[in-house]
């Protein structure tokens, strides 16, 4: 007869490897359809960019506005943007990750607004709402990616990179754009936000982001320690500012060029109505660039490399401004959009490294919320500059832009001061 205690003992011993490879299996499930989630967050984040700049001249004419009214557009979207990243550091210690993610219901209202072409007083106001819930959402995704010890570099590009909304969404507007029925282009954007609303409650469960972590097989992080308060902390942080400031002015180009880039192709190189693909063509650079250009990171060094792409986008801005070819010009915008797109994902990696761990979220949610604003206030800037200069003047504000930026980069410093 069999010897039935020893195999007994064989099924004892082995149950535990099994069980803790199929809870491994479960975690990586889990991770991955958390990733999936958030990533479609940051698609319709993209989607939102792209959106702006083949409308634009279609609204200046609707609406029977200037530059620097139909710029307003960008100062409520900042108002909303700079609102939520203020209300991050107040709502997340008290209601934590999950429940802010809700933010997206902000956008579903605003695209409701929106898609009515109300009054252009009640339009602009849909772009605050739909500012301060984009805010909620930027904060607490990059907060959750830059938190995970499972390849958070590579993830953080990819995250970025699925902003590929940024792609798509100009294809569509350019479309509406030339129909009677412009602002329907809305009705997309309320599709993509509501669908964001679901999976991000089905998903998260309006959980803690600890508890969602656990969820993946993930061990909380560091705890604060300190009397003081999170805001206190992380406003006390000069690295937290430094990083701001520069997410600010990265923001503010990108979403620059793909939304005056546009008026500028069409009124200075004389670009006809499809010259809204050239957006398009910019944003597939960005999310080419985040994922292609990975192993360069990789091999140079984030730091460095950052910046020898800031000098090469000012090379080729310089081409666009200073060579008169329609077609050079498109392909130098794309090529642009390449070099830009690794910079955000390489400037959160790097808050997660001189960042303490346990401010982390926290300061990240600072950092894109506050950036978020350059997504409004340097394209106001520039439409109230080309209100009086013209929108020829967009080249030389782009240079010293990217100038500017490259700076802020040098001032970051290149590894913590902090002791944990």
């Amino acid at each position: 007869m069999p010897n039935t205690s020893t195999k007994t003992k064989i099924d004892e011993s082995e149950t535990p490897s099994l069980l803790s490879k199929t809870q491994t299996q479960s975690h990586r499930l889990r991770a991955r359809i958390q990733f999936g989630t958030l990533c479609w967050c940051m698609y319709l984040a993209g989607w939102n960019d792209g959106t702006t700049g083949p409308l634009l001249p279609r609204i200046q004419k609707v609406y029977s506005v200037n530059f620097i009214i139909v710029s307003l557009v960008f100062v409520f979207a900042c108002i909303g943007f700079l609102s939520g990243a203020f209300a991050n550091l107040v709502l997340n210690p008290k209601f934590g990750f999950g429940k802010n993610l809700v933010g997206s219901i902000c956008q579903v209202i605003a695209y409701c607004i929106e898609a009515a072409a109300p009054p252009f007083p009640a339009f602009v106001l849909g772009y605050a709402i739909n500012g301060f819930g984009m805010a909620l959402q930027d904060a607490q995704a990059n907060g959750f990616v830059a938190s995970l010890k499972d390849n958070a570099e590579a993830k953080m590009g990819l995250l970025h990179a699925v902003g590929a909304g940024a792609l798509s969404s100009p294809l569509v507007a350019t479309q509406f754009a030339q129909l009677p029925r412009w602002s329907f282009h809305y009705l997309c954007s309320l599709g993509v936000a509501s669908l964001n609303t679901v999976l991000l409650i089905v998903v998260f469960g309006l959980k803690g982001q600890d508890e969602c972590l656990a969820q993946i097989g993930q061990e909380p992080g560091e705890k604060d320690t300190s009397e003081n308060s999170q805001f206190r902390q992380i406003l006390g942080l000069k690295d937290v500012h430094l990083l701001a400031f520069f997410i600010l002015v990265y923001v503010g180009v990108e979403v620059t060029v793909g939304g005056w880039m546009v008026t500028y192709i069409i009124d200075v190189r004389g670009g006809g109505p499809s010259s809204g693909y050239i957006s398009s063509g910019f944003f597939g650079g960005l999310m080419i660039g985040r994922v292609a250009l990975l192993w360069v990171n990789r091999v140079v060094g984030e730091r460095r490399v950052l910046f020898i792409y800031a000098i090469l986008a000012i090379g080729l801005e310089l081409i666009v401004w200073l060579v008169p070819s329609l077609i050079g010009g498109a392909v130098a915008i794309a090529i642009v959009g390449i070099i830009l797109g690794p910079m955000y994902p390489i400037a959160m990696n790097h808050a997660g490294r001189v960042l303490p761990r346990w401010l982390l979220t926290g300061s990240i949610g600072w950092i894109a919320g506050f950036g978020q604003a350059g997504s409004a206030l340097l394209p106001f800037m520039t439409g109230a500059i080309a209100s009086k200069a013209g929108i020829k003047s967009l080249q030389p504000l782009l240079v010293g832009m990217m100038a500017l930026m490259t700076l802020l980069w040098a001032l970051v410093p290149k590894s913590s001061r902090r002791t944990d």
